[in-house]
C-alpha cells in the first residue's frame, strides 16, 4: 500500500472513488440506462414500423401504378370502341339519309308522272269535246240548219269512244 502512496494515489480516496463508481454506475443502469434502452428499442420499433408502412404504401403505390395503366388501357379501348360505333352509326345514318332521299325523289317522281298523266288525260277530252263542237258546227254549216246539240254531242262521242275502243284492241 506503501507503494500506492509513493506513486502519489490515495488509497482510501481511490476506494471511495471505485465505490462511489459502482455505486454510481448500478444506479445508472439501473435508472437510466434500462429506460434509454427501453426507449431506444421503442424508437427503433417505430422506425421498423414506419419502414414497413413505407414499404407496403411503396407497394401499394406499385399496385395502384398497375391499376391505373389497366384503366388507362381500358379506357383507350373504351375510347376506340366508341370512336368505331360513332364511326359506323355515322355510316348508318348517312345510308339512310341516301335511302331517304331516294325514296323521296322516286316518290317525286312517281308524283309528277301521274300529274303528267292526268294533264294528258284531260287535254285528250278538251280536244275530244274541241272536236265534238267542230264537228257539230261543221255539220250545221253542211246541212244549214241548227241539229240537236246535246244529242249529236253524245253520238259523236259514242263514236269517238269506239273508234278508240278499235285503236286499243
Amino acid at each position: 500500500m506503501e507503494g500506492f502512496g509513493k506513486l502519489g494515489i490515495n488509497l482510501p480516496l481511490l476506494i471511495a472513488f471505485v465505490i462511489s463508481f459502482v455505486i454510481l454506475f448500478a444506479l445508472l443502469s439501473l435508472f437510466l440506462y434500462k429506460p434509454v434502452m427501453k426507449m431506444l428499442d421503442e424508437r427503433s420499433k417505430r422506425i421498423k414500423e414506419s419502414m414497413e408502412r413505407a414499404e407496403a404504401t411503396k407497394e401499394e403505390y406499385g399496385r395502384a401504378g398497375e391499376e391505373v395503366k389497366k384503366l388507362i388501357s381500358k379506357a383507350r379501348e373504351d375510347g376506340q370502341a366508341l370512336v368505331s360505333q360513332a364511326s359506323q352509326m355515322g355510316e348508318k345514318l348517312k345510308e339512310e339519309a341516301k335511302e331517304g332521299a331516294r325514296k323521296e325523289a322516286q316518290a317525286i317522281v312517281d308524283r309528277t308522272r301521274a300529274e303528267l298523266e292526268e294533264e294528258r288525260d284531260r287535254i285528250i277530252d278538251d280536244l275530244r269535246r274541241e272536236f265534238v263542237d267542230i264537228s257539230i258546227s261543221a255539220a250545221e254549216k253542211v246541212i244549214k240548219e241548227t241539229l240537236d246539240r246535246e244529242r249529236h254531242r253524245r253520238l259523236i262521242e259514242e263514236t269517238l269512244e269506239e273508234s278508240a275502243t278499235f285503236k286499243d284492241n
